[in-house]
This record gives C-alpha cells, sequence and structure tokens, in this order.
C-alpha cells in the first residue's frame, strides 16, 4: 500500500518543483540579455521563490523584460506559497479543495484550525490583490515624474510585488538608494513590507475588528503587533546612535535622509531586501543589528523568513519565566501552551546550528571573511536579500563557487520552508509508548 506524502513533505516537494520550472524558464535564450549558466538560474530561481532577493545576476541589465516578469511571477507564487497559490487557481477553475489539501494548506498558512481554511485563502487572495493595486497605483505616480508611463507602471508593479511579498528584487541596478530622500517611496516600500510580513491571519483579525465582526484580536495577534513595534523602534533609535557618527553613511545625509533611511533600514531586515543604504559602508555594530533583525524576520502566516517575531517574544518570555522559577510563559494574561514553547525554543537552536554551519562552510570553502559571510547566510535564511556585495551591484554569493552558491540556495530554501517544516518532512514520526525512569542531571 502506498503511503501518502505528509503535508510538510508536499510543501517541499512544491517549492521544489516551482523552482525547478524558474530555474528552466530563466535558462531560455529569450529570458536573459547575456549567457546565463544553470546554476545561476537555479539561484536566482531559488532567490525569487523564496522571496529572498540575494542576486548573481543583475536584475535590470542580465534579464530581458520576459526574464523579469518570470522573476516577477515566480516572487508572486512564493510570496503566497505554493499550496495557497495552487490553491486559487484550483477554485478558479471550480475544483473542490479535499481534506488532504486543506492540511497542507494549514502547514503552510501556519493556522490552528481547518474550519474556514477555504474562505481565509479567499481572504488572502483580497487582501494582496487590494495593497498590490494599492501599490502600484502610488509608486508608479512617482516613478511618472521620472520615466515614461510604460517605464514607470513597469516599476510601480514590480517593487509593490517584491515589497508586499517581502522580496528585495529591484529593477534599479543600486537598488533604491537613489530615492533614499523620497518621502513616498522611502515610506510606501517599508509599510508594503511590514503589512506583508505581519500574517495574514493577523491582517484579517484587524479588518474584521474594523469591521466590528470581532470585539477584540488574540493573543497571537497582540504578540505580532507588540513585538513588530518593539523591534522597529528600539533599532530605529540603536541605529541612528550607531551611525551618527558615521561619515560615510549618515555623514552625507541631509536631516530628513537620515530619518528615512533609519526608518526604511530597520524594517527591510525584517525581511525584504531592499536598501536605500550601501550596506558596505555601515558600522560593524549596526550590521550585527541588521544580523538579529534578519534573523529574527517577519511574522508567521506572513511572506517573510526567519524564526519569526512570536517565536523570538515566546523564547525571550520563556528565559524570562525560567530565570524567575516560574514553569508557565505567560503573555497578554494568556498561558502559552508548552508544546509551542517547546517548538519555539527548538526552532531557535536549530536555525542557530544551521546558520552556524553554513557559515562555517563557507568561510572555509570560499575563503571569505567571517561578518560579510555571516550577514549573507543570515540574509539567506531569513529571506532578507541584503548583502555588502561584491565590490559592485550583485550580492556577495556572485562570488562563490558553484558549491557556495548551492548552499546559498539551501540556506534561502529552508528559510523559507521553516527548518521544523523540513526537520518534519525529511524525518518519520514515533510515538512513544513508554517512558524510561527519570534521571537526575546537573547543569550549569
Amino acid at each position: 500500500m502506498q503511503k501518502r506524502l505528509s503535508p510538510p513533505q508536499v510543501l517541499v516537494l512544491g517549492f521544489l518543483s516551482v523552482i525547478l520550472i524558474g530555474t528552466f524558464l530563466i535558462l531560455l535564450p529569450f529570458s536573459c540579455t547575456k549567457e546565463c549558466s544553470l546554476i545561476d538560474a537555479f539561484f536566482t530561481a531559488t532567490s525569487a521563490v523564496c522571496v529572498t532577493g540575494l542576486i548573481v545576476k543583475d536584475t535590470p541589465n542580465d534579464f530581458t523584460l520576459f526574464g523579469q516578469l518570470i522573476i516577477l511571477i515566480l516572487i508572486q507564487i512564493g510570496g503566497l506559497g505554493y499550496m495557497t497559490s495552487a490553491t486559487i487557481i484550483a477554485l478558479a477553475v471550480g475544483k473542490r479543495i479535499g481534506i488532504g489539501e486543506r492540511l497542507v494548506m494549514r502547514e503552510e498558512l501556519q493556522v490552528l484550525s481547518l474550519e474556514g481554511i477555504v474562505k481565509f485563502t479567499k481572504r488572502i487572495l483580497q487582501f494582496t490583490l487590494l495593497f498590490e493595486l494599492a501599490g502600484t497605483l502610488i509608486l508608479t505616480m512617482r516613478f511618472l515624474i521620472d520615466y515614461d508611463f510604460k517605464d514607470a507602471f513597469l516599476y510601480g508593479l514590480f517593487h509593490t510585488i517584491s515589497a508586499f511579498n517581502n522580496a528585495g528584487f529591484s529593477l534599479f541596478s543600486n537598488n533604491l538608494i537613489h530615492y533614499r530622500g523620497d518621502i513616498v517611496v522611502s515610506l510606501t516600500v517599508p509599510i508594503l513590507i511590514i503589512i506583508g510580513g505581519i500574517g495574514f491571519v493577523v491582517i484579517t483579525e484587524l479588518y474584521l475588528l474594523i469591521r466590528k465582526e470581532i470585539n477584540r484580536v488574540s493573543q497571537h495577534t497582540k504578540i505580532v503587533l507588540f513585538t513588530t513595534a518593539i523591534l522597529i523602534l528600539g533599532s530605529a533609535i540603536l541605529m541612528y546612535i550607531f551611525e551618527i557618527s558615521n561619515p560615510k553613511s549618515f555623514g552625507i545625509m541631509t536631516l530628513k535622509e537620515r530619518i528615512l533611511a533609519t526608518f526604511f533600514a530597520v524594517v527591510a531586515p525584517r525581511t525584504a531586501g531592499f536598501n536605500t543604504i550601501d550596506y558596505s559602508t555601515l558600522k560593524i555594530g549596526t550590521l550585527f543589528l541588521s544580523i538579529i533583525l534578519m534573523f529574527i524576520g517577519a511574522s508567521p502566516g506572513g511572506t517573510g523568513g526567519g524564526i519569526k517575531t512570536s517565536t523570538f517574544a515566546i523564547v525571550v518570555t520563556g528565559l524570562a519565566a525560567t530565570i524567575r522559577g516560574r514553569e508557565d510563559v505567560v503573555l497578554f494574561k494568556r498561558r502559552v501552551p508548552t508544546e509551542i514553547v517547546s517548538k519555539s525554543f527548538l526552532l531557535v537552536t536549530l536555525a542557530v546550528a544551521f546558520c552556524t554551519l553554513s557559515t562555517l562552510f563557507i568561510v572555509v570553502t570560499q575563503e571569505t571573511q567571517y561578518l560579510p559571510t555571516a550577514f549573507e547566510v543570515t540574509s539567506a535564511f531569513g529571506t532578507v536579500g541584503l548583502s555588502l556585495g561584491d565590490g559592485g551591484v550583485r550580492s556577495l554569493s556572485a562570488l562563490f563557487s558553484p558549491i557556495g552558491k548551492l548552499v546559498i540556495s539551501f540556506t534561502m530554501f529552508v528559510g523559507r520552508l521553516g527548518p521544523l517544516t523540513l526537520a518534519f518532512a525529511v524525518t518519520r514520526q514515533v510515538t512513544e509508548r513508554f517512558k524510561y525512569p527519570e534521571g537526575r542531571v546537573i547543569i550549569g
């Protein structure tokens, strides 16, 4: 009797299939303006599907309009998720969604119940179209000042979809550095990143709250919004303090540019690799702060990666509770289930171990310096796309050998799916039928 694939296995194979199809399309001769190797096409497809934004090719110059549209479609599929995209297509042609598909959707969307999941998927599509339409309209109107309608619309559409899906692909070789002091671009793009990154569960609850269909939001939504606000505000203050004396970054900016650049720079690592600052000019303290933000990432059920804001909040609160001698982890007057606390600590442990080993492997095999490599690996794991660069307009990964690019590609893949999903996909779940006697172990 053939064994059915588990939901995590379906997600892994689904995302991998989209990446392989994307690789084939990028390899087509009319997708590139110059020769593109198999490994570079695979890296680009992985970066797009995993909504990362690390590049080994200059997107506006090395790809044709067709190639750029392929990248854009891959970003949209990757942002919504393989199963969500497949479900939307199935609903469009009138196909019934079975229990198996619903289980996979629950795994991908990171919701707790199967109840109303198809309706929730339809709402995701509605919110996505709404925010992307609004973002495209705003950015197109701004770009019309500098370009004709055709180019302005393409730039507006591309950067909106890339921002909302927390990817960092740009049709400008220097990303958005040219618009560092522009209020419209410097506010619209980060807002799209935040909305896409907080998760569709949070967006839905806020929508229902505004419509007064619910009286209060859930504990999850409170955790996500509070943690997101604290991370943005706290890191903005720290970054401004770190960079105010840096003649290479803030030293060449006006006060207006400093404020806008600071806001942009603390939102982008959450996990969209747009930048209005050349990261190679930043101080070490700012780079380490960015690494922390990239590692934490966005929120569950959103378009970003990282360990997620709720995981970070639970781990920090759990550590505080343990130090104070409390057994329960309590957030917003609600106890967090022990299983969720255990999974949160497991997720952080796996993430730290994976990023450490990947960084070690790259440093040894590519003979690179530690900080730029750790930055690149964390950016890949958090599906961010920020990089200290190759000395030009591409990411540091462009300098890596094929094996180095494959490691970064795998890191992006793990970051998009999540270490736990990948671990559950490759291991067999065991049900304990008995327990061993409890022992005594001294730690600390």
